[in-house]
């Protein structure tokens, strides 16, 4: 017994046309191995549409490859080459994909067939990506709302990803902003306040905090002493 025999021991599974094509026009008879005619086809059986396997479905970003000259195959080879190469060294955006293609002789039909296909198959996920962007801004940078929105929009992610992904975020800003600021205001035991002030809310404002930022900064520094 073997895992690819469906755990059958002896016999073999009848023969299922995969792709649509006709049965075999004869089957297996007895122990002896003679062949006997298959029964005709009932006109019920002929009026049921036949059977496709998943695989046969018609695939949406599949071009005409007949339609393509060599060269025109070869460059977008090429440029499939190229972008999985990027993708090797990090996650990119549907635009920055667009991006990497542009380097390349490709038609607009056949860069739009590539980009869907690499999204079909989750090489591209802009909402995956925009997922790992806020976590990296929230857990390791510290960085508030307004910076991480930026962020994201500077990797081309579409306005309704962006919405999308900071809705998701907790409304905690300000007390993010006092926890970054507490941690740096130890830093600036030996500035005049006025001075601490000043810097560790301009810190606080680089990172997004707004209207935040001034308050935390001023809360760190007090209970700092």
């Amino acid at each position: 017994m073997t895992p690819d025999d469906g755990g059958e021991q002896n016999g073999l599974a009848p023969v299922i046309p995969l792709f649509g094509g006709p049965a075999p026009a004869t089957e297996r008879g007895d122990a002896a191995g003679a062949e006997r005619p298959t029964a005709a086809p009932s006109a019920a059986s002929r009026d049921t549409p036949t059977w496709h396997t998943v695989w046969d479905e018609p695939d949406d970003d599949a071009l005409d490859e007949d339609a393509l000259d060599d060269a025109a195959r070869s460059e977008r080879e090429a440029a499939e080459r190229s972008l999985t190469r990027k993708l090797r060294t990090r996650q990119l955006s549907v635009s920055e994909g667009r991006v990497v293609l542009a380097a390349h002789s490709l038609d607009a039909d056949v860069v739009a067939a590539v980009l869907h296909a690499f999204e079909r198959r989750g090489y591209l996920d802009d909402r995956a990506l925009a997922e790992q962007l806020v976590h990296s801004a929230v857990q390791r940078k510290g960085q508030g709302r307004a910076v991480i929105a930026q962020t994201l929009a500077k990797r081309g992610l579409r306005r309704d990803v962006i919405d999308l992904a900071l809705a998701e975020l907790p409304d905690d800003d300000a007390e993010r902003a006092l926890e970054f600021a507490r941690q740096k205001a130890r830093s600036m035991r030996g500035l005049e306040r006025d001075v601490a002030l000043r810097r560790l809310a301009g810190q606080l404002a680089r990172r997004g905090y707004g209207a935040a930022a001034l308050d935390a900064a001023r809360r760190a520094l007090d209970e700092l002493g």
